[in-house]
């Protein structure tokens, strides 16, 4: 098994044909208990999600802590049941499947944490880490497994005479989340989900983690969902790019458009708040913070979510639910008066 196996794919390419993975009315509700165990309120964690991802496409999911990202990551991998809605992955049915066929589904679905060190054993050495999906989804025998070790922490940028024999405490935050996409990518995934894989990181680090995700979409043409809660991070990596805004998508498009001509107020909200330089003064441009807190996910407000914190907030924006729709121009929105 190569690593170079699949077939590459150029940057901000959508390639032709059905999606890898398509999300429909995905909903994600946690019951609270009170005193007990008695029943208490609902958390409406994720609510009625759509979209397409296309194989070898990075789909970046951004928004403020407690927007529903990481939930909705779960959800698709099916690490919680989802409340309602359909997860289709590679043509088949997610939802519902029995746990020794979502196992083996799983194989070719993988994913990365914030904190490699919470999931990587601490007792294992790099190379036991690194082999443990190889044992349990391939026939390899143990000469091609050791082989496949080397080739994928070379692959990762780790020389393996030096970090093989290691273990998880003896690495740095950037090495061990080296080693965890190894991990995610030994069996050849058609997909990787990456749950705030770099916000652990410092910023060096995190550059050098950034290349390497790079590395796998054009190298082995690996789809991957790239989450995180910093914009400009997430317009580097990602071909298109989905705004989560209290569990719902306020807006999906592709990276660049989204973020030059953002059609969603909170879309625009978050934009204004990333500091920056003005390119023709070279002035710096201060970040203009987003107004009022949050709404609960317990309570959430009627109509659009965001009118609360909103500018451009009217009646019908209490009364009435926007829907996501498409304006013309490839970008989807969730708002009455977009932009």
């Amino acid at each position: 098994m190569s690593t170079t196996q699949t077939r590459p794919v150029e940057a901000g390419t959508r390639i032709a044909g059905e999606p890898l993975l398509s999300v429909r009315g995905l909903v994600q509700e946690f019951e609270t208990r009170g005193p007990g165990g008695v029943k208490g309120e609902v958390v409406h964690a994720v609510s009625d999600v759509s979209f397409d991802l296309m194989p070898g496409e990075t789909l970046g999911i951004v928004g403020e802590t407690g927007s529903g990202k990481s939930t909705l990551a779960r959800a698709i991998i099916q690490v919680e049941r989802p409340t309602a809605g359909s997860v289709v992955f590679q043509g088949r049915e997610m939802v519902g499947l029995r746990r020794r066929e979502l196992g083996r589904l799983r194989s070719d679905m993988q994913m990365v944490y914030q904190d490699p060190f919470g999931s990587l054993n601490p007792r294992w050495r790099v190379e036991e880490v690194v082999a443990e999906p190889l044992r349990g989804h391939t026939d390899l025998g143990a000469a091609a497994r050791a082989a496949r070790v080397r080739e994928l922490l070379d692959f990762v940028g780790l020389e393996p005479g030096l970090y093989a024999k290691r273990r998880p405490t003896e690495l740095s935050g950037g090495q061990a989340q080296r080693v965890a996409i190894a991990r995610a990518i030994a069996v050849n995934p058609a997909l990787i989900i990456c749950d705030e894989a770099i916000s652990s990181l410092d910023v060096l680090i995190q550059a050098q983690v950034l290349n390497l995700f790079e590395k796998l979409r054009t190298e082995l043409g690996v789809a991957c969902i790239f989450i995180a809660h910093d914009l400009a991070t997430v317009k580097q990596i990602s071909d298109r790019v989905a705004v989560m805004h209290l569990g719902q998508l306020a807006e999906i498009g592709a990276a660049e458009r989204l973020y030059e001509r953002p059609r969603h107020p909170y879309t625009r909200a978050l934009l204004d708040s990333i500091p920056g330089l003005d390119p023709l003064t070279g002035i710096a441009r201060r970040p203009v913070p987003l107004q009022g807190d949050p709404p609960s996910p317990l309570h959430p407000p009627s109509g659009c979510r965001f009118r609360t914190r909103c500018p451009l907030a009217h009646d019908r924006c209490a009364e009435e639910e926007p829907r996501l729709r498409e304006l013309g121009d490839g970008q989807l929105v969730s708002c009455h008066t977009p932009l």
